[in-house]
């Protein structure tokens, strides 16, 4: 053990690049991954981890920009150890009794924080699952009987912005609701869904005959870190009876910073929440959470009869956390939030937010000065959409190359995306690692680059 934790410092403490980049296929080709017959012992596992090491994308490192999280996390980090070692599953309370209560505890608080005062929920896999779970609650409250009897051939209907993310097809396809029946509810210039259109693609979707049965408001979108209004599409959902679902995977960490929470404004009035603290909180991966107002539908969509017997007996009927998950074995992913909530709690994740708000501003600004970069669309959030700029230049092509070389040399990584037809780049600052040192670097090395594709020097 002490031989992998010492690699584990090594891998932790490097100042190397983000990403020793190796094509796919060359990766492939040099890499010995048989599985063989007869073991090759534990050098050859010590040499293999190496290997991966090596290979391997440091998200812990300064230039680490790319997805919505980043960074090491030591007390959440503990917490992995402990919860592997323990090695439970979260489904009864006599075979994770204090993980149960740990769970129960950041559930109940999460809740409060967003204005449930009798809310309930779950861990899950990812906000994805936490989407989908959320149009199960939609589901049930316009067929109730539907998880004993099968679901009738009603043409259920589902609202997102243009801009969601595609989890909610993903789940519309699971739930047999159908891709066809989620309506992309178009956007303003900043990413923020029209309330305007939400009311008219409503009143089409009754006119046509389909029953309108959940809107799925984002809070922090994955491209441009947009918050859609929660308040008044909330007043719409109360007025059409409607269920109303909040992706706040991204951006519910707002709600612990006084200066911020005003983004998601209104979300005491939404029906069901997913937040991943996996993301801007920095825990390590899957730590994701479901929220709903009311428990008792979660209770119902997760039944599963009385077939459980070998699991669910009645003397934790109340407690035993698989009643309320439509998982039956699942890893404890409590405990290292519980840890590292309680290492800096509110007030520190309020001061990590503010952080990276002022780092995110500080990126906009040296953006916004440079004649060789602009802006492509306004900031909400701790996402930068930006692009490299010049005269009579084909601005599509020239950035994906521009990235592309940004990928190969390793020091950054930041993500390639669209708004509109256009092609951008996108900083994300989610890694306690990022500082103004780093932005400076990240500027620097994409105008270089940029001016050496337009100079025709190969890269």
């Amino acid at each position: 053990m002490e031989e992998v934790m010492s690699r584990v410092r090594a891998f932790l403490g490097q100042e190397g690049k983000v990403v020793d980049f190796i094509p796919y296929l060359s990766l492939k080709k040099t890499s010995d991954l048989s599985l063989p017959i007869s073991g090759l012992g534990r050098e050859k596992v010590i040499e293999d981890i190496d290997y991966y090491l090596r290979n391997a994308v440091n998200t812990n490192h300064p230039g680490f920009m790319n997805p919505l999280w980043g960074g090491f996390n030591a007390a959440a980090f503990a917490g992995e150890i402990i919860a592997n070692i323990t090695n439970t599953s979260m489904y009864t309370y006599e075979l994770a009794p204090m993980a149960t209560l740990i769970e129960q505890s950041l559930i109940k608080r999460m809740c409060e924080i967003l204005g449930f005062s009798n809310g309930g929920g779950t861990l899950t896999t990812g906000g994805s699952n936490g989407n989908m779970i959320g149009m199960m609650c939609a589901r049930h409250h316009v067929e109730p009987l539907g998880q004993r009897r099968g679901f009738s051939s009603q043409k259920l209907m589902c609202f997102v912005s243009d801009e969601a993310h595609y989890s909610v097809l993903m789940a519309a396809n699971v739930l047999g609701i159908g891709y066809d029946n989620v309506i992309k509810v178009a956007c303003d210039e900043h990413g923020v869904m029209r309330v305007d259109k939400l009311e008219e693609e409503i009143a089409r979707s009754r006119n046509n005959g389909f029953i309108p049965f959940c809107v799925v408001a984002t809070a922090g979108t994955t491209v441009r870190g947009s918050f859609d209004p929660i308040r008044k599409i909330s007043r719409i959902c109360g007025e059409e009876n409607i269920w109303l679902h909040v992706d706040a995977a991204w951006g519910g960490t707002c709600m612990f910073s006084p200066k911020y929470r005003s983004l998601m404004d209104g979300v005491q009035l939404a029906d069901s929440v997913c937040w991943d603290p996996h993301k801007m909180m920095g825990i390590p991966l899957i730590c994701s959470a479901f929220l709903i107002k009311r428990p008792e539908v979660l209770r119902r969509i997760s039944s599963h009869g009385d077939d459980a017997h070998y699991i669910f007996h009645e003397d934790h009927e109340d407690v035993d956390l698989g009643r309320t998950s439509l998982q039956c074995g699942r890893r404890n992913d409590a405990l290292k939030l519980f840890l590292a909530w309680r290492e800096v709690g509110d007030a520190g994740w309020s001061r990590l937010v503010d952080k990276y708000m002022k780092l995110a501003e500080y990126l906009e600004e040296i953006v916004n000065e440079n004649s060789s970069l602009e802006m492509i669309s306004s900031r909400q959030w701790t996402n930068v959409c930006f692009r490299y700029t010049a005269d009579g230049i084909d601005h599509d092509q020239v950035n994906i190359e521009l990235r592309e070389r940004i990928m190969k040399n390793g020091n950054f990584m930041l993500s390639r995306s669209n708004i509109g037809d256009d092609v951008i780049l996108r900083a994300v600052i989610s890694n306690p690692g990022v500082s103004e040192e780093s932005l400076g670097q990240l500027v620097e090395e994409i105008i270089t680059h940029g001016n050496d594709i337009l100079r025709g020097i190969p890269f």
